[in-house]
């Protein structure tokens, strides 16, 4: 009876390696790059904003000539350091201000007993199909500045994601979710 090779977690991640700029060096070659966006809360806004932040991500979408994927990571946030920071600067107030901050308090700690609070985090990756390593990353490179600069019209920041660690804690919280239970930040 033949026995079948269970392959290891290294072997079934398509990843190389990292390399020093942050882009992931893929098995077949190509370079990918991960971006967070920072959000902005789009039921805040007039009208008038949101149908200037629509019209920005149009454009984005038709400028953009490029393949991308958009994840949006969803991860609960444990609020015990915000209900201390709330107790700590309520102590001196008066009771009115005393008995508001009593029931937001309340309202918080329902949230964190049922796992109600999120925080969801946005990221975008690229990748680059050019043979040449050195094109790639400039080709990285030119991409991103064009998300950056379409998404700098709508109101969102966007970073590129350079730390090797922090790199290999989004590949890890995008391979096995339930490994991050709360956001601690």
């Amino acid at each position: 009876m033949k026995q079948k090779k269970i392959k290891s977690i290294q072997e079934w991640i398509p990843i190389q390696g990292i390399l020093k700029t942050g882009a992931i060096k893929l098995k077949n070659h190509e370079l990918i790059k991960i971006l967070k966006v920072n959000s902005i809360n789009f039921s805040l806004k007039t009208e008038f904003e949101k149908e200037t932040i629509l019209n920005s991500y149009k454009i984005l979408l038709k400028t953009c000539n490029f393949p991308f994927q958009i994840i949006v990571q969803s991860t609960k946030e444990d609020l015990t350091l915000q209900e201390k920071a709330i107790k700590e600067k309520n102590e001196n107030e008066s009771e009115k201000i005393k008995k508001i901050a009593k029931n937001y308090l309340n309202y918080i700690k329902q949230l964190n007993d049922q796992k109600k609070s999120s925080r969801k985090n946005f990221f975008i990756i690229l990748k680059s199909e050019i043979e040449n390593t050195e094109m790639q990353e400039d080709d990285l490179k030119e991409k991103y500045m064009k998300i950056k600069e379409c998404l700098s019209r709508c109101g969102n920041t966007v970073y590129e994601i350079t730390e090797k660690e922090e790199i290999l804690n989004l590949l890890k919280s995008f391979l096995n979710p339930r490994s991050i239970l709360y956001d601690k930040k």
